[in-house]
C-alpha cells in the first residue's frame, strides 16, 4: 500500500478491524522511518497504553497510570485504509484485542448484552 494519507485525519485513533471483521483496537500512535533521511513513511501501528507517551503531558500519565502492553503492528499488514484500518490477518495472530476478549466474559453475565 503505497498512497499518500494524512496521518493525523486518515489513521491516528482510528478503529483496526481484523480479516473476520472484529474491531481490535484503536491506532494509538505511529512508528516512522526515513524521518531524517527526508522520505518519511510509516513502519508500524502501535497499539496499547505504552504507545501513549508521545501524547505529551496527558498521555504520559495516562501511559503510566494504564496496564497492559504495547503491540506493534507491522504496516505491512494494513489491507486497506478507510473509516477503518482492515488488517489483512486476525486479531489473535497480530496479538490484538485480548483486553476485549477479558471484558467480552464480563460483560456477557450482563443482561441484554448480548
Amino acid at each position: 500500500m503505497s498512497k499518500e494519507i494524512d496521518l493525523g485525519l486518515g489513521v491516528l485513533d482510528h478503529q483496526l478491524v481484523d480479516s473476520e471483521g472484529r474491531r481490535c483496537g484503536k491506532v494509538d500512535d505511529l512508528e516512522l522511518e526515513g524521518v531524517a533521511d527526508g522520505r518519511p513513511a510509516v513502519a508500524a501501528i502501535l497499539v496499547g497504553a505504552s504507545a501513549w507517551r508521545g501524547r505529551g503531558v496527558l498521555g504520559r500519565l495516562a501511559a503510566r497510570l494504564a496496564r497492559g502492553r504495547m503491540t506493534r503492528v507491522p504496516w505491512q499488514e494494513v489491507a486497506d485504509v478507510e473509516a477503518t484500518l482492515k488488517l489483512r490477518r486476525k486479531a489473535s495472530e497480530l496479538r490484538l484485542g485480548r483486553g476485549d476478549d477479558r471484558a467480552r466474559r464480563i460483560v456477557e453475565w450482563i443482561p441484554g448484552a448480548r
